[in-house]
């Protein structure tokens, strides 16, 4: 992702847009940090290659027209305080509401998103995943739009877990697993204000850890994972342990933010929309599980004199690490809470 100096400026540029958005007191200069954003991301996704130039076309025409319903919206919200404008309040939430939507990449609006993880290397892909739906988010939760935000919460669960199904891209299936997560900030969102943070924070760090052992070995394609980490039971494991969590089954710790969600939704007493979402969760699980199943159980052989070299490796720590704080974090926290 860094492989020049430029590219190190526009990361920091696309930094800063994301903090103007979040820090900005008024509507134009959160649209202001949105395009800074956006016009900062679009070079640091070209990688020279077929695939990443249509990526990036996708994602700025996509983007821009978002942009463009954003600031529409922005207009018809300062004219509603003319007395002539009143009746308009409500559409203008909408609109808002929808256009942040499309450029986060909620279903609905997210048919831009699995396309544009395809042209993508990992970095980025993570970067789109995790990075550039801060801004969104942080302005979604200003508006309160509740109807529309329900059915985006639900069909972004729906969505997000039946079209991870017939993936056999590891970029399109982290997409809709994406997709899926973030049907789940956004009930977060509609249960507390903050919540969507912590949950968000989670998905971060999962995502990053699976990324990183992606990149690391350059999987696209669900066969690659067939026919890679023959000679290693641990990376295995550390890849089913970080799929699980990811997953959200519950001794992991990506079940912890699910479990605070879930909490949430039953104190409001919003039981179906919180048995809808768990039922899609299951789903999810169930293509993370397919991923590892015939690595585990089919391709295996292993020689134990070629592990040396790599275990001394620092990605390999790094990976081990984050893995153990995957698998055991939740284990250790209920641990502590017991004891005190």
């Amino acid at each position: 992702m860094f492989n020049n100096s430029a590219k190190i400026m526009f990361f920091l540029i696309l930094i800063t847009g994301t903090m103007i958005t979040v820090s900005s007191n008024s509507w134009l200069g959160a649209w202001m940090g949105l395009e800074i954003n956006l016009l900062s991301f679009i070079p640091l996704m070209n990688n020279n290659n077929l695939m990443s130039t249509e990526a990036s076309l996708k994602y700025f025409l996509t983007q821009a027209m978002a942009s463009a319903v954003l600031l529409f919206a922005i207009v018809m919200s300062y004219m509603n305080n003319f007395p002539f404008y009143q009746e308009s309040s409500m559409y203008s939430n909408m609109i808002m509401t929808s256009s942040l939507l499309l450029k986060s990449g909620a279903a609905p609006f997210h048919f831009w998103f699995p396309n544009v993880m395809e042209g993508l290397s990992w970095m980025n892909a993570l970067t789109l995943m995790t990075w550039q739906k801060i801004a969104p988010l942080m302005l979604i939760s200003y508006i309160t739009q509740n109807n529309l935000i329900l059915v985006v919460i639900i069909t972004s669960t729906i969505i997000g877990s039946l079209g991870g199904l017939n993936q056999t891209s590891l970029r399109k299936l982290m997409a809709f697993s994406s997709i899926n997560h973030l049907g789940w900030m956004l009930a977060a969102m509609q249960a507390n204000e903050s919540m969507w943070l912590v949950y968000f924070m989670f998905y971060s760090f999962l995502s990053f850890s699976l990324t990183f052992m992606f990149n690391n070995f350059q999987m696209y394609h669900i066969n690659q994972m067939f026919n890679s980490f023959f000679n290693s039971k641990i990376l295995k494991f550390m890849l089913f342990l970080n799929l699980l969590s990811l997953g959200g089954l519950p001794p992991f710790i990506g079940f912890l933010p699910k479990w605070l969600v879930i909490q949430m939704m039953v104190s409001k007493g919003q039981y179906v929309l919180m048995t809808i979402m768990t039922v899609m969760t299951l789903i999810t699980l169930f293509f993370y599980l397919r991923l590892c199943f015939a690595a585990f159980m089919l391709n295996y052989y292993e020689n134990n004199w070629t592990m040396n070299s790599f275990i001394n490796n620092f990605s390999f720590k790094a990976m081990l690490t984050m893995s153990f704080i995957s698998t055991f974090s939740l284990i250790t926290v209920s641990m502590i809470y017991l004891f005190l």
